[in-house]
């Protein structure tokens, strides 16, 4: 008999809505059937691709006998964490305050007021490397709950206000300097490691909004240090098995410190962040590397995660069957030698082992290998790996298949609205182009509403029924602001700027400090607010970035006095955390160089026009505002009052309320930008 959640729409939540648990999706009416029954709450947060997530629903909620105890004592609500993040944010605080550390699925019991006062993650159903078993734990709080119910009332109390206690402190009356880009520069060196590349050791995550700072470090300042750790750093990524080297794409993170064997589950976030740095590195360095690799994960994430509605679903699982009915992490893609040599023969499996470092011990579990690029001096025959590839591809896609999330993300589909629309671009790929703008489409028709407010998810066209957050409001903005100077558009400006007035009304307070959570939205033990990156630029800084943007844009004072309020905080955090702020310092780097702004006014079928649009795009000045549009265009702001020059197609560049003379040639106009 399915339960409460069978007729949610995140594929998360319905995972479990064939379990014996009885679960409640996060809503009052949970909360009242607690204060009711006089029982706490069980909140369990996850998310659909994570793999110890499904390994606790197996041996606990899909288990009769704790089913049965947890309904009997608690009412179970169950929580996406992707649907959800303000809840995730506010309760993942209060379990890295309580245990010093955090990670899904989460597990926090709750009184009925919805305050914490026991924390964990994941609990295995009996004792286990120091860890209680789930059931013990179920035994205790419910002991806890029913002799020391006034006890748990006080530290629970204490909890949620030791949370409130803890707000943040911020200078918004001046964005970071130089000094500070550069202390920050210094602190990322100290943490770099540089035999194997990336930032500190094991588990180690792919540093994407590191990459964007450090690129941007280098065009404004010149520093070697900066190029070379973003090069190597994507360098050993590429040819690690964090890479899918196969279909491309890349993994969550990599569980060792040498980017070898990573956590299998493939996320959008990562995959637009990440193509979007390497496309980025090519056009600082032309690197035929970083060019194949941009290309391959834009492709993957079209083939592999884009949706009939033009959005792009929110992850595979890690998981996926072996063939033996059993679910298995990473079994769709690792190899062993017997199974290149059943797809490719003796001798083409003997040049696939050593092209892809498969061996007889494997470098996964049970012998298996992870498919990697080892040798850098290995002398190949191009066309024969190329045969290599397609063959172990094509039997691959034999293989049972990982599951997918296709949950429609809003900010995760606006950084890959940017990675593909700048990808096409750069690669004459027009196909890439309009696979973000039909993501553009998608998230206007759907995910807006006529007040420009933003829903966070949606799934098979349906909108989910949460209210986006900031990361939405910002991540969708800058895709608009992509799209709109790669395709010429001024329509992504406007809808980019019904957004950000959005952040301003209702995500800002007086100071310019920004919160994670709209001003009307559910209230919740804490308002969250998190200027740092996790695993996607933070909200905050990312607001501050599109802000910056669109000002260029349109010239709007408001707008940049904004964006300069919000980089408050990254010169307090910077030099003290640089690989937690880094999406930050990338938009200081903007400010400090601008950011520059090139109107190009033409004919758009010209070929002068489209070589100045061309040129301007593959300009690296840090944060560069592209306007194109017909002569008089008055679409964009930034357009206004730019005639041709003597009659031919022209491009201006502006930077701080200073214009340069127009040019008609591509070669003056890329010196003029440093390209």
């Amino acid at each position: 008999m399915p339960n409460r959640l069978a007729h949610e729409t995140s594929p998360y939540l319905l995972q479990h809505a064939d379990n014996p648990v009885d679960w409640w999706p996060w809503s009052p009416e949970a909360f009242a059937e607690a204060r009711r029954r006089g029982v706490p709450v069980l909140l369990s947060v996850g998310y659909s691709s994570c793999h110890w997530c499904h390994v606790m629903a197996h041996e606990s909620f899909e288990d009769a006998s704790v089913a049965d105890y947890l309904n009997e004592h608690f009412v179970s609500v169950k929580v996406d964490r992707e649907e959800r993040p303000d809840i995730d944010a506010v309760y993942m605080e209060a379990v890295q305050a309580a245990t010093g550390q955090g990670g899904w699925p989460m597990t926090v019991f709750l009184t009925p007021d919805a305050e914490p006062f026991y924390f964990g993650t994941y609990f295995p159903p009996a004792p286990r490397h120091g860890m209680p078993g789930f059931g013990q734990v179920l035994e205790g709080v419910r002991a806890a709950w029913s002799d020391r119910r006034d006890e748990v009332g006080q530290v629970a109390r204490r909890i949620v206000r030791d949370l409130s206690e803890r707000a943040l402190a911020v200078d918004t009356s001046t964005p970071p300097g130089p000094e500070e880009l550069h202390a920050a520069l210094l602190g990322l060196t100290r943490e770099f490691d540089a035999v194997r590349g990336g930032f500190g050791g094991a588990p180690k995550f792919p540093p994407s909004m590191t990459l964007e700072f450090l690129l941007r470090h280098h065009v404004r300042t010149g520093s070697e240090a900066a190029l070379q750790m973003a090069e190597a750093t994507c360098e050993a990524m590429a040819r690690g098995g964090i890479y899918d080297q196969l279909g491309g794409g890349f993994a969550r993170y990599s569980v060792d410190a040498s980017w070898t064997v990573p956590h299998f589950e493939k996320m959008l976030y990562d995959n637009a962040l990440l193509c979007r740095a390497y496309a980025h590195l090519w056009r600082a360095t032309g690197s035929a590397l970083a060019r194949r690799v941009a290309l391959e994960t834009a492709d993957f994430m079209v083939r592999e995660l884009r949706t009939g509605e033009g959005g792009f679903a929110s992850a595979l699982d890690a998981d996926s069957d072996d063939g033996t009915g059993r679910h298995v992490e990473g079994a769709y893609y690792v190899w062993t030698p017997r199974q290149l040599r059943e797809v490719l023969g003796e001798e083409d499996a003997a040049l696939a082992a050593a092209y892809f470092g498969v061996t007889r011990e494997g470098t996964f579990e049970e012998g298996a290998s992870v498919l990697q690029l080892p040798d850098t001096e290995l002398l190949v025959d191009a066309s024969k790996i190329a045969s290599v590839k397609e063959r172990l591809l094509a039997a691959r896609e034999r293989r049972a298949r990982p599951g997918r999330d296709d949950k429609i993300v809003a900010a995760w589909n606006g950084l890959a609205i940017a990675a593909l629309a700048e990808t096409g671009a750069y690669f004459d790929r027009p196909d890439l182009i309009q696979a973000a703008t039909d993501a553009a489409d998608l998230l206007v028709r759907t995910h807006m509403d006529w007040h420009a407010r933003l829903s966070r998810t949606s799934l098979d066209g349906t909108v989910g029924g949460h209210a986006g957050v900031l990361e939405d409001y910002a991540d969708v903005a800058e895709g608009f602001l992509a799209l709109a100077a790669v395709a010429g558009e001024g329509v992504w400006v406007d809808f980019a700027g019904l957004l950000l007035d959005a952040v301003l009304v209702h995500f800002t307070d007086v100071s310019g400090a920004l919160f994670d959570t709209a001003d009307d939205a559910e209230i919740l033990i804490r308002r969250p607010q998190d200027p740092t990156d996790s695993a996607t630029p933070s909200g905050w800084t990312a607001a501050a970035g599109a802000l910056l943007s669109y000002a260029a844009y349109t010239g709007s004072t408001a707008h940049r006095e904004a964006a300069e309020k919000a980089l408050g905080v990254v010169r307090t955090l910077g030099p003290k955390a640089p690989r937690f702020i880094s999406w930050g310092l990338a938009v200081a780097e903007a400010l400090l160089d601008g950011p520059r702004e090139v109107a190009v006014v033409g004919p758009v079928d010209h070929p002068v026009t489209r070589q100045l649009h061309h040129t301007a795009l593959l300009s690296t000045a840090p944060g560069l505002a592209v306007a194109l549009g017909e002569p008089g265009s008055e679409e964009v702001p930034l357009l206004k009052g730019r005639p041709l020059l003597e009659g031919r197609p022209a491009a201006y560049v502006c930077r701080r309320f200073t214009c340069d003379a127009p040019t008609a040639d591509p070669k003056a106009l890329a010196q003029r930008l440093g390209g």
